[in-house]
């Protein structure tokens, strides 16, 4: 069917980005594959249905479906292969009740999405094989930015990228918050509880005032925004009842179609700084201080640890960083750290205000630092405005910038290619990136732990963390190259023993892969798995034929429980 919506992106960055990514398939051919319980008549009546609602050029089939499969799919990991059976990209939230109503009446599931871009954890492929992908990209206006109360609100398919642009473009004191890539939907990456950079990183907590779609098309707004006309619409979380924001976060229960989010003031300063370490073991110490420093406010914003091996993706290919077997030898990673004027574990945040409190907060960073770490080297780059006023994020050196004030990139694609050792290699990714403590003795042994899995079967220890107050949010990086299946079949490996021994310590990933979503919410046990039972209770009532994203985050309908576990792995 038709191919006239391909280009994704008006950006021919992030286009040219996602053509490279689902470009060279392993498999070229996208089978056929029919919605769970309906005929081959009854699915062409549907599409016809569909195709009227829309238009033709927002129907896509067949081979058109090659930008909603995995792109990173494992075929030796011994799942089904995650093929949807058509695409649908509504442009309104009045075409995307017209496709609920056609999915209802034919009992077919959708699998919904924003970009796409979640890849490393399944993209835009589905659970359930066969289901519709519920494309939203074309849902994609900036209604509002207001610069007094700093915060935006936008459709699905909006991006970082595109906020940004606005933003900058109209000249407003606000720094939007991106992730790492800036090709994802700012909605998408929110409700995956995603995070940036910046004083307003932590999206999904910065979240005020959402509309959703629920399965029958009815329309329900969350917060102040359930009032007509509400000045504080999009300013408070705060409702009269029960607050549902959160039923709607990494949820099958209803789409998600408008929503604000905070935004950070356009501050006066910005200091960049880093900490490094020279010894593995000093992760310990990182942890300790800098988590306590978390915790009484001196560093209120997040605060991003990374482990040489990761820096050094973005520098070179392994093969270019070590001609050896198996995973880069300590030896050898002291020697890269003088390469690359970094620690073995290196620590970066950013201060952001009026310049005399940023300054006065690095003084006590300073001061902790020379007391409690002094194994380890502090710096700092402060920027502020020539003329003391508000300062532009442009302005600051990229090397300190970026990302960390709020300009989006796609700084860290090599990472993919790391392993790539052919001209025709295709590089690809996925994580293990369970919850931890904030405690030093807590993260040092699973550290430990995670870089000897990934050195059994050959693979470097590519890591970091992200420091929230009292917890972490650790990512072990599985890079791979995908056209070799002996890469494929180790980083399976390495994926199934980190996530086993993760599971025995009491640790659960913050968000999964679609292959995994069973295994995940399995570790939720308390009183025989009530919080399931409770969720899927919600999800019976509010969509009886089951076709919002069965199985996501591990949530099924009944109707649809028998593919429960059907992508279990061998854990």
């Amino acid at each position: 069917m038709a191919a006239s919506l391909r280009l994704k992106y008006s950006d021919p960055l992030y286009q040219t980005a996602h053509d490279e990514a689902f470009s060279k398939p392993l498999f070229e051919k996208i089978k056929t594959a029919l919605p769970p319980d309906v005929s081959e008549e009854e699915f062409a009546l549907a599409l016809e249905q569909l195709i009227e609602a829309l238009g033709k050029d927002a129907v896509f089939s067949g081979q058109g479906l090659r930008d909603y499969v995995d792109p990173y799919e494992i075929p030796e990991a011994g799942h089904e292969r995650s093929v949807p059976s058509a695409a649908v990209c509504p442009s309104s939230v009045s075409e995307l009740q017209a496709v609920l109503k056609v999915v209802n009446d034919h009992k077919i599931p959708v699998w919904t999405f924003s970009r796409g871009k979640n890849l490393g954890y399944g993209g835009p492929a589905p659970r359930v094989p066969g289901c519709i992908a519920l494309d939203l990209h074309r849902m994609n206006k900036i209604l509002e930015v207001n610069e007094k109360f700093s915060y935006a609100v936008v459709e699905p398919g909006v991006t970082f990228g595109d906020l940004y642009e606005y933003c900058s473009k109209n000249k407003l004191g606000v720094w939007p918050s991106t992730a790492s890539l800036g090709w994802g939907s700012v909605i998408g990456n929110t409700l995956d509880r995603g995070m940036g950079f910046i004083p307003t990183g932590v999206h999904h907590e910065n979240v005020a005032g959402m509309e959703v779609v629920l399965a029958n098309g009815d329309v329900v707004r969350t917060g102040q925004f359930a009032m007509s006309s509400s000045p504080s619409a999009h300013l408070t979380k705060l409702t009269f009842g029960p607050t549902i924001d959160g039923l709607f976060v990494q949820s099958n229960l209803g789409i998600v179609t408008k929503m604000g989010i905070n935004l950070t003031p356009q501050p006066q300063a910005y200091m960049a700084c880093s900490f490094d370490v020279p010894e593995f073991e000093h992760i310990e110490i990182v942890t300790d201080v800098f988590g306590k420093l978390r915790r009484n406010g001196i560093l209120p914003y997040m605060v991003y640890v990374f482990y040489i091996a990761e820096w050094a993706t973005m520098f070179g290919k392994h093969s270019e960083w070590w001609k050896g077997e198996g995973p880069i030898p300590d030896w050898r990673l002291k020697e890269m750290q003088k390469d690359l004027d970094a620690g073995i574990w290196t620590v970066k945040f950013g201060l952001y205000g009026p310049t005399a409190l940023v300054k006065a907060q690095f003084e006590e960073v300073q001061r902790v630092v020379a007391k409690d770490a002094p194994v380890g080297r502090l710096r700092q780059a402060l920027f502020t405005s020539e003329d003391g006023g508000l300062l532009e994020a442009t302005a600051v050196d990229p090397l300190y910038g970026g990302i960390r004030v709020g300009i989006p990139s796609m700084w860290n694609i090599p990472m993919v290619n790391y392993y790539n050792l052919r001209d025709d290699s295709v590089g690809a990714h996925g994580a293990y990136s369970p919850i931890l403590p904030l405690d030093g003795k807590t993260v040092l042994e699973w550290a430990r732990t995670a870089k000897a899995i990934c050195a059994e079967q050959g693979f470097d220890f590519l890591c970091d963390f992200f420091m929230h107050e009292k917890y972490a949010i650790f990512v072990t990086m599985l890079c791979f190259d995908k056209t070799s299946e002996e890469q494929r079949i180790g980083v399976d490996k390495v994926f199934n023993n980190l996530f086993e021994q993760g599971s025995k310590r009491g640790f659960a990933k913050y968000r999964a892969h679609i292959n995994h979503m069973d295994l995940n919410a399995d570790l939720f046990d308390f009183n025989n798995h009530a919080y399931r039972r409770f969720v899927e209770t919600l999800k019976e009532s509010l969509d009886p034929n089951g076709i919002l994203s069965p199985g996501k985050q591990g949530i099924w309908p009944q109707r649809l429980m028998r593919f429960k576990h059907s992508n279990k792995t061998n854990v």
